[in-house]
Order: C-alpha cells, then sequence, then structure tokens
C-alpha cells in the first residue's frame, strides 16, 4: 500500500489519501456496475498498465473498499467488486462527472470510446427524477458483447451489467450510435427509421429513455446526425 498521505486533519485530505491517486477513481467507476474481472477492467481503462491496475485494485482492497469474489461454476471466474464502504463513493462520483460534463467537448475526436459499462454512471448524472415518476420501466442495452440493464422504478434509478431482469425494451446499437443519442445530436426516431438502432419492445421506449437519462435535449445538428450514419 502507498504511504504517501497529505497529513492534514481533514476529511477531504484524507480521502484523497485513498482515493487521489491517478486511475484510482475511474476504477472505482467500473465497478459501480457491478463486479468486473481483470481482463474487463483493462479492457474499460484505456491507457492503463497491467501493473498499475494490479497496484491500484491492491491498495483498494486494503483501503477497505474493494473486494475480490470467485463466482460460482461454471464461471469460476475471480471478480472485483465494491464493499459498502466503496459504494458510498457513488455521489461523489455523481457530483464530479456533472460538474465535469461541462468540460466535455462535442465530438469524441481524439479521445478513446469507453465501454458500455464504463458509462452506467452516465445515465445516473443525468437521471431527472422529476420525470420518472409514476414510471416503472427497465431498458436492456446491447452493444458489441456488454449489456446493460437500466431500471426506473417510481422516481427511482438502478443501472447494472447484465440481464438482471426481464426487460420491457431492448435495443441494440453501437458505441458511436448511442454516444450520439445520449448527446441529443441523432434524435431516437431517425435513429430508429436509419436502421442505426434495433428495437425489441415498443419503439417509443427508447425517447423515455433518453428523455429521463440523455443530456438535455438541444436542436439536432443534421450534419452531426450524417456522420453518425456514416460510421455505424
Amino acid at each position: 500500500m502507498s504511504t504517501r498521505s497529505y497529513n492534514q486533519y481533514c476529511g477531504l485530505a484524507y480521502a484523497l489519501d485513498r482515493v487521489g491517486e491517478r486511475w484510482t477513481l475511474l476504477i472505482v467507476r467500473e465497478l459501480v456496475a457491478g463486479p468486473r474481472r481483470f481482463t474487463d477492467l483493462i479492457d474499460g481503462l484505456p491507457g492503463i498498465s497491467t501493473n498499475l491496475l494490479t497496484t491500484r485494485l491492491k491498495d483498494l482492497e486494503q483501503w477497505g473498499l474493494v473486494k475480490r469474489r470467485v463466482l460460482l461454476p461454471p464461471a469460476g471466474s475471480t471478480v472485483y467488486e465494491l464493499t459498502p464502504l466503496g459504494r458510498g463513493l457513488e455521489s461523489a462520483l455523481l457530483e464530479l462527472g456533472r460538474w465535469g460534463s461541462q468540460f466535455v467537448p462535442p465530438t469524441w475526436e481524439g479521445a478513446a470510446l469507453l465501454r458500455l459499462g464504463s458509462y452506467a454512471l452516465t445515465f445516473k448524472t443525468f437521471f431527472r427524477e422529476d420525470l420518472a415518476q409514476d414510471v416503472y420501466e427497465t431498458y436492456e442495452l446491447h452493444i458489441d458483447n456488454d449489456v446493460l440493464q437500466v431500471q426506473i422504478q417510481d422516481g427511482a434509478i438502478d443501472v447494472r451489467q447484465g440481464q438482471i431482469s426481464v426487460p420491457d425494451a431492448v435495443f441494440h446499437l453501437s458505441m458511436e450510435v448511442f454516444m450520439a443519442l445520449m448527446g441529443r445530436r441523432l434524435p431516437p426516431d431517425q435513429a430508429i427509421k436509419q436502421g442505426l438502432v434495433e428495437v425489441e419492445g415498443e419503439a417509443a421506449a427508447l425517447g423515455r429513455l433518453l428523455a429521463l437519462c440523455g443530456l438535455p435535449e438541444e436542436p439536432a445538428d443534421d450534419a452531426a446526425c450524417l456522420q453518425v450514419k456514416n460510421v455505424a
């Protein structure tokens, strides 16, 4: 475990002693939606080395923020997951993500697009609790080999990796289309009409999901929509 410390009698300083190192909070981000294997974490954290990830996970385990668990057969894989103490960071991550979103550039050119599970916090960051009252729906997204479920229950949201419950609507799409939809650069009805999203269930459910969890809506840009069509 790293012995570096700010050595200040302050709650923020003690928090940074534990999670202030480079990559640490992004590892926590990866684990918010559920357990991940070491290889999953490597895939979700482009740029991190295996040695550094091993070191950060060891520190998080020793601080009591992360624990290891072996899945039952036939999987039998070792996974990392947040402890209740580690999960207590979620609200802080949401606020940081909300604050940091003002610095996100309008396009992802030059930046790495992540795996679907890495964006689990995005749904929670922009969730509109007031619009979700009396809504009871589960949405399931499929991108490449990743599956993410977003469950809305009367003003509350839960996001989990994998197929946890029976969904009301299932969406199959690419990561580029997902980012364009969440960023409001592509209208959901146009995405479906152009065949960029395959929907199982009610087509209007995609619009409801974006209204509840997408970025604030802005007028669609035709050029941006065309670009998404070309890369999908």
